[in-house]
């Protein structure tokens, strides 16, 4: 009988696991701050944010996911940051820099702006000068402030190198340190550093301060969020933009030469998707260097986000068990290979390091093999599972009842998105399917069309799942004009999508929350 006991305690603690998991019901909104209405052509920390995080409490919603928050260039990509450690000076809220004496009322008496999507040329050409003047502004009392001093040393280790690029962008108009800075300051000969710090010393400080306002800003947004009830999901993309201050100043952790080339690039393979697969570009990680370390680069990376964000999503976890390199001078992904990285190693170190239970979200999505299931699993880290890619077909041409999207089919360790910012609206996506497969949608739902998204949303909710996250998009029923980013292409209506004034206030956030307290995700 005490051997038969031993057999069942192990089944007995799963299922004890699961229910308590089970209870761990939340749900979120996925929306960037660059998509909050504003008048100065962008989203930013201010009235809007504070409005979002005032609705979803009222209407209890505890999670809001937002994209990566670094500063954007070219492209304005948010997954192609110019720092892993930076925040995008884009959202400092010019309001609030006004309220704290650094700007005058005329800076920002602005007239409603009707565009449809953020032009960040636009707001680069209203914000900056008066970003600027803010920080001249601050820096003539800045030796007596405190706060200011105490982050000027406790982040001298990544802000002055920052700091640095940014002046040596403005003054080569160019961000690709690699190809058009000289060669003096390509490889960081300290002389020549020196010699800009010195003749550059203002607008460096500029842009630390800069960063100072972002940060309080944030930080000060982030704890209403909390007051509120509400945690931040923040991102990592897995890799650092070639063009970026980590590129320039971590050579040695990154497959680039001596010379700044990159000896490899990141990509993915041939798929469905795509013949010749993807050729994204990002230098890749010399992994035995970070080793040799303990990790320290990426342990900081995640110190940093956890300081900004109360859970951090990693963007394509799968390079954490291995990377597709492609060769310097290859035109597609088709020639390049797998290559093993130390997941493993780099996950024990970061829980040593930042605490045993990581709150680490992975973005597992794409073809998955074992040994990603393996490592996302032994850390019991949540998976992503996307509605949209739930309607496949069996060989009989039916449903797939074992997709392992489909509600029925995921588990309590997993976050419930209907489609996320790399996806169409789930209005869109709807839309764009064949009859065929909108009678998948209708008959798995049993509902008509001009359901079915309600009916995605209330199935998400329905799930085990421990998080479920809507896209803003998806709440307020947005067609394909207001999808956020279409992969592998650049162009203007990429990580452009904003709120209309007033929108925010939509009657749909009465029947998001008549979902979550009938599912139980107060």
């Amino acid at each position: 009988m005490f051997i038969a006991g031993l057999f069942i305690l192990p089944f007995f603690f799963s299922r004890i696991y699961t229910l308590i998991m089970s209870k761990e019901r939340y749900m979120g909104i996925l929306i960037h701050p660059t998509s909050f209405y504003s008048p100065f052509a962008v989203g930013d920390l201010g009235d809007e944010a504070h409005a979002f995080i005032d609705i979803a409490s009222e209407n209890k919603i505890r999670l809001w996911q937002v994209l990566p928050l670094g500063p954007t260039g070219y492209g304005d990509s948010p997954y192609a940051p110019r720092s892993t450690f930076a925040g995008n000076e884009l959202l400092i809220d010019l309001k609030t820099l006004y309220l704290d004496g650094y700007l005058e009322i005329e800076d920002i008496m602005r007239d409603d702006d009707p565009s449809e999507r953020v032009d960040y040329g636009k707001a680069r050409n209203i914000k900056f000068p008066l970003l600027r003047k803010a920080a001249k502004t601050f820096l003539k009392s800045a030796k007596g402030n405190k706060d200011y001093q105490e982050f000027l040393k406790n982040e001298d280790w990544w802000l002055s190198d920052y700091a640095l690029y940014q002046v040596l962008c403005d003054l080569y108009n160019d961000s690709r340190w690699f190809s058009s800075w000289p060669i003096e300051l390509k490889n960081r000969i300290p002389s020549a550093l020196e010699k800009v710090e010195k003749e550059r010393k203002d607008e460096i400080e500029v842009w630390k301060v800069l960063q100072f306002f972002f940060r309080t800003q944030w930080l000060a947004l982030k704890s209403y969020a909390n007051e509120k009830g509400i945690k931040i999901i923040g991102d990592i993309p897995i890799f650092v933009a070639p063009d970026s201050v980590d590129a320039w100043t971590n050579r040695n952790l990154l497959k680039i030469d001596q010379d700044g080339n990159q000896e490899v690039s990141s990509g993915v393979p041939p798929d469905a998707f795509s013949a010749t697969g993807q050729l994204w570009g990002n230098p890749l990680y010399r992994w035995s260097e970070h080793e040799k370390t303990g990790f320290a680069w990426w342990i900081s990376r995640l110190r940093e986000t956890l300081k900004l964000c109360d859970i951090v999503r990693i963007d394509h976890f799968r390079g954490l068990s291995a990377c597709w390199e492609v060769p310097r001078g290859e035109e597609t992904a088709i020639n390049g290979k797998w290559v093993k990285s130390p997941g493993k190693e780099l996950l024990n170190a970061a829980k040593e390091a930042l605490g045993r239970d990581l709150p680490i979200i992975a973005e597992d999505l794409g073809v998955i093999t074992d040994d990603v299931i393996a490592l996302r699993d032994s850390f019991n880290l949540p998976g992503m599972k996307i509605l949209q890619f739930a309607f496949s077909r069996n060989e009989d041409g039916e449903l797939d009842a074992d997709n392992l999207y489909l509600p029925h089919n995921i588990g309590p360790n997993s976050i419930v998105y209907t489609g996320t910012h790399d996806n169409n609206t789930s209005c869109g996506w709807y839309d764009e399917l064949s009859d065929a497969d909108k009678d998948l949608v209708r008959r798995y739902f049993e509902c008509p069309d001009d359901q079915a998204i309600w009916q995605m949303i209330r199935h998400a909710m329905m799930t085990n799942a421990k998080y479920v996250v809507i896209p803003m998009q998806d709440l307020l029923m947005l067609g394909s004009d207001a999808r956020m980013n279409t992969p592998s292409t650049c162009g203007s209506s990429n990580w452009s999508w904003r709120l209309k004034k007033g929108e925010i206030s939509s009657p749909n956030w009465s029947r998001i929350h008549y979902l979550i307290k009938l599912y139980g995700r107060c």
